[in-house]
């Protein structure tokens, strides 16, 4: 259904949102104290699935409201702007990547990024396993089909110096790639390979982060926010990293709630994005003590690889978007 018919589930699912939009408390977006509880809203980058986990386990054992947080969860989607969100108080807390995150305070949006939710980015080019493209220089000559204004990609231009690479729109489905052997695409390791593999047919990934260009996965707030509130954003980072270190170990819990709020998603769909993310070790970097840590020299590298491309408009301190005192000391 995802793979012939992805114009339809799109707008089935945007109809899903919708819904979940619809049936939210009026008022959601201000944060406020009721019942002793601190009302806040988390807005996520996609619709509900495997890479959010960690943020519904800690809603549903109740690390959240044990925390004195009383958290909704917003679902995105493709026309979706979390940074926009948080900047605006539509939301206090959201997911983005460092990069982004960097993109966005270079043009005065002021997000701080305060835990990782991935070490490094499962995004990926997914080329038929007997393409003649093995390494990142063999798309010389090729087009690839890319989600539009990516930075990677960008990036993947100045480093190999092409002087023949074309660029089409991505689609959000396999069904031209399972169409045309030639067919290059831009995907999450985590995710569309396994439709190809449904349709039995063999695919190659190569990760963008294989190439020095590796941002974070974040969780984030705005700097008035945090300046407001430091105490919410502590309780929220340690609930949402306690949350991620429980799903990572059993996702049973969570991957049954996200088939009621995402019906599109199969569970061999999901076991196959949680096998993906842990043999992979997207969400702790291959050691659990890491979950949700960042470094200042990985934000230091990002912003230089982002100023050198031309995508910092304003120069500012890059110490400034993020913070690491709620994810480095658990």
């Amino acid at each position: 259904m995802l793979i012939s018919g992805m114009g339809k589930e799109l707008l089935r699912r945007c109809g899903l949102l919708c819904l979940v939009l619809a049936v939210l408390p009026a008022g959601c977006h201000r944060p406020s104290a009721k019942d002793g509880l601190i009302h806040i809203t988390f807005q996520t980058d996609w619709y509900p699935q495997p890479e959010h986990g960690g943020f519904y386990e800690a809603l549903l054992k109740g690390y959240y409201r044990q925390a004195g947080l009383d958290v909704t969860i917003l679902p995105g989607g493709p026309y979706n702007n979390a940074e926009q969100q948080v900047a605006t108080g539509a939301a206090q807390f959201g997911m983005s990547s460092s990069d982004r995150i960097l993109e966005a305070d270079s043009q005065g949006e002021n997000l701080v990024a305060i835990g990782a939710t991935m070490q490094s980015d499962p995004q990926a080019i997914m080329v038929h396993a007997d393409s003649p493209v093995h390494s990142f220089a063999d798309l010389e000559g090729k087009t690839i089909a890319v989600k539009p204004g990516s930075t990677w990609f960008e990036y993947l231009r100045k480093r190999y110096h092409y002087k023949d690479l074309h660029e089409i729109p991505a689609t959000y489905s396999v069904a031209n790639f399972l169409a045309d052997p030639n067919y290059i695409q831009q995907v999450f390791v985590t995710s569309e390979p396994f439709y190809v593999q449904q349709a039995g047919k063999k695919e190659r990934t190569l990760l963008i982060s294989a190439t020095g260009y590796s941002p974070y996965r974040v969780f984030f707030t705005s700097s008035s926010y945090l300046r407001e509130h430091p105490d919410v954003v502590e309780k929220f980072a340690r609930a949402s990293i306690r949350g991620w270190r429980d799903y990572m170990q059993d996702p049973s819990l969570v991957n049954a709630q996200l088939m009621k709020l995402n019906p599109a998603q199969q569970s061999a769909e999901m076991k196959f994005t949680w096998e993906a993310l842990k043999s992979g070790h997207f969400v702790d970097g291959g050691n659990p003590a890491q979950l949700g840590a960042m470094t200042d020299a990985r934000w230091a590298q990002m912003y230089d690889q982002l100023k050198d491309l031309g995508l910092i408009q304003h120069p500012f301190a890059p110490s400034t978007a993020y913070t690491l005192k709620y994810c480095n000391a658990q």
